[in-house]
């Protein structure tokens, strides 16, 4: 078993956590976002956030059906 292969299982075993952790970057890179522009692109930046969050959990549940690199 190589590295991968232990990470993806941990990953998989903690899905959840990933999934909240992931979740919380996603808002404060958002946050940031926000705050730099003054809030003038909030609706592209909440559009993005849900973009972005709905691309990581889709990670997480294929991440079983990746394939093998060599």
């Amino acid at each position: 078993m190589g590295f991968l292969d232990k990470a993806k299982g941990l990953l998989a075993q903690n899905a959840d956590k990933v999934e909240q952790f992931a979740g919380q970057a996603i808002d404060k890179a958002g946050d940031l976002v926000d705050d730099k522009t003054g809030g003038k692109f909030a609706g592209v930046v909440d559009k993005a956030q849900e973009a972005a969050k709905d691309a990581a959990k889709k990670a997480l549940a294929d991440g079983d059906n990746t394939p093998e690199q060599s």
